[in-house]
């Protein structure tokens, strides 16, 4: 019986930090966010204010996701659908594998090579995921063509309002 009860307490204090909506939905970055440093796949070092900065005008769906992350991995085949219906829009993705043989794998398992990706080298407590609240993934946030949060929380890729946003920033 304590087994039980101590099995249940565990199940709802995990379920009660997971999945949480963060109670303020941003709508900029700070300086100390976008100054987060971030690893190309090809091994360069570089802010997100300069992975943005490569996208100006543009709209962004910035994908948060890990190769470890069985989330992530069931949510790509909607990712890559999303992306397809959306060829206007650049796809860029961040990734919380937890180091860089890691990161590379994961790029090759599932075909993520040739797609803009970059790594958390400092890991998953960082700058600027503490800034975006990040409490799960897969994560998606939509970012406009002057590199302001238009949707700040989605886990899923088919989540509506991810196309709802990018169609009123494109005008559709």
């Amino acid at each position: 019986m304590k087994r039980a009860i101590l099995f249940f307490g565990i199940i709802l204090s995990g379920l009660a930090i997971a999945q949480q909506t963060p109670k303020v939905l941003k709508t900029i970055f700070t300086k100390e966010a976008l100054a987060q440093k971030i690893t190309a796949e090809n091994g360069d070092v570089i802010s997100i204010k300069d992975v943005f900065s490569k996208h100006k005008g543009k709209v962004i769906v910035l994908d948060l996701w890990a190769g470890w992350c069985r989330d992530c991995i069931l949510a790509l085949p909607k990712a890559e659908e999303l992306e397809k219906n959306n060829p206007e829009v650049h796809f860029v993705f961040f990734s919380l594998d937890r180091n860089r043989e890691g990161f590379d794998k994961s790029l090759e398992k599932f075909n993520m090579k040739g797609k803009e990706n970059y790594w958390f080298s400092e890991g998953w407590k960082n700058n600027f995921n503490n800034y975006i609240d990040l409490n799960w993934i897969p994560r998606y946030l939509v970012i406009d063509q002057k590199t302001k949060i238009a949707k700040y929380y989605a886990i899923t890729p088919d989540d509506p309002e991810i196309q709802t946003t990018i169609n009123k920033l494109l005008k559709k």
